[in-house]
């Protein structure tokens, strides 16, 4: 099943500039025999061949080049620029936007050259699209392609006619790809952690990338126990979609309901959203998740009285007890304010609760509106004496008695002393 967050793009294949103006135009790294030799330039020695390559590479229409690059691959089989050519193939229907023509020139050139980083550049930028577009049978073949081509990468060499800083950032853009493509394939599989590092080196590459810096972030927030790097990112994202309001509402929509789980709620959500303009994360950047129970079950106590507490507040406190030394000094000053209420034994509380069952000398009994819904027995009550008619179960009375002690798991108090309140005079109904 694939999810909101995979379609963050046009739905039509992007034109990639994976080709310099120069390269398509005119290539100087292929020379005529009669010319003088130098260093990182292929040789051809056939006047034909060359005068052919060399017409077909400057036609200026992208069409008409792609096919004349074609007919050159087909005269000239075993030409020491076949691969050349097809790459000038490649481009020409890169800029044509003729995708199945792309793929299967991309395809060629793999069958003659398995490292070809341009070639699996394309394979991957196209899996990974048609993948976005709904072809799940292409996630993990651009996966695969991607990891290809980060294995070739490494070993590319600089093409004698490009500078090194139009290298670097042809280099960079195809890392990009393949980080990006790998991070998708790993998303979708739910490796949250491997996800998260490939699109971590994807957004290096490229940090305006919104796509990449999105799913990025729904990594991080998939990911258990939750990276809060992940709301930076939501919040990065949210900026880099503002002239895409479809996409903005889906990014928020998700980073927001994430945000309120695990922060407890919405306060704060606008200034992080209006940090993400920055492209660096602020070194104090954090999100401070929501309180457990046990700091609710403190902070309970501290800002009430404990008298002032009900008895659904006490067994909250009190089954935290062992959460931690706080905890423990919040329980203790809850039952010491229980047997405050009793005067230390010498007063009985009276007790309204749900019966959950009875024999004569013990009644287990519901005190909390939700375990009496669950039929669930938080008091154990012994009897002063023998009852000599015992209570229903479910049925509602009141009973008196002397709260002693608590068993923690499964939560109960433990009353002693215990008697049935006789019920007063019923007012007649209206």
């Amino acid at each position: 099943m694939r999810h909101s967050w995979a379609r963050l793009v046009p739905t039509s294949i992007l034109i990639l500039v994976l080709f310099t103006p120069s390269m398509v135009l005119f290539n100087p790294t292929v020379i005529f025999a009669q010319q003088s030799p130098s260093a990182g330039r292929k040789t051809i020695k056939d006047p034909a061949e060359y005068n052919a390559y060399i017409t077909a590479l400057n036609t200026q229409d992208a069409a008409q080049r792609a096919a004349a690059m074609e007919t050159f691959v087909t005269q000239y089989p075993g030409s020491v620029v076949k691969t050349d050519a097809l790459e000038q193939t490649m481009a020409a229907y890169q800029q044509t936007g003729n995708v199945p023509k792309l793929t299967s020139t991309a395809n060629h050139i793999l069958e003659i050259d398995p490292g070809s980083v341009r070639a699996l550049a394309i394979l991957t930028y196209l899996d990974r699209a048609h993948a976005t577009q709904g072809d799940t049978k292409t996630v993990a073949q651009a996966g695969a392609d991607a990891d290809k081509g980060l294995k070739a990468l490494p070993a590319w060499q600089k093409p004698a006619d490009m500078s090194d800083a139009d290298f670097e950032k042809l280099r960079k853009q195809m890392d990009a790809i393949f980080q990006g493509a790998a991070g998708f394939a790993a998303l979708q599989a739910k490796d949250y952690q491997a996800a998260r590092d490939h699109y971590t080196k994807s957004i290096v590459d490229d940090p305006t990338n919104l796509q990449d810096v999105y799913q990025l972030a729904v990594a991080e927030l998939e990911m258990k126990p939750l990276d809060t790097d992940g709301f930076w990112h939501i919040a990065q994202a949210l900026q880099l979609a503002h002239d895409n309001a479809a996409a903005q509402k889906s990014i928020e929509s998700y980073g927001k309901a994430k945000y309120r789980r695990y922060h407890g709620g919405e306060d704060g959500w606008e200034q992080l959203v209006a940090a993400g303009g920055q492209l660096t994360r602020p070194a104090d950047f954090s999100v401070k998740p929501a309180p457990t129970a046990a700091e609710i079950a403190v902070k309970a106590v501290q800002e009430n009285a404990p008298g002032d507490l009900s008895f659904s507040d006490y067994e909250f406190v009190l089954s935290l007890r062992d959460a931690s030394p706080a905890n423990k000094d919040a329980a203790d000053k809850v039952m010491q304010a229980i047997l405050d209420k009793e005067k230390q034994g010498a007063a009985k509380l009276k007790i309204p609760v749900k019966v959950i069952s009875a024999t004569s000398g013990t009644i287990q009994a519901a005190i909390t509106d939700e375990n009496q819904q669950a039929n669930k027995a938080d008091m154990q009550i012994t009897m002063m004496k023998p009852m000599p008619h015992l209570p229903a179960a479910g049925e509602m009375i009141d009973v008196i008695g002397v709260i002693t002690d608590y068993v923690i798991a499964p939560f109960s108090f433990i009353m002693k002393e215990g008697e049935v309140a006789k019920p007063s005079a019923a007012l007649p109904k209206p």
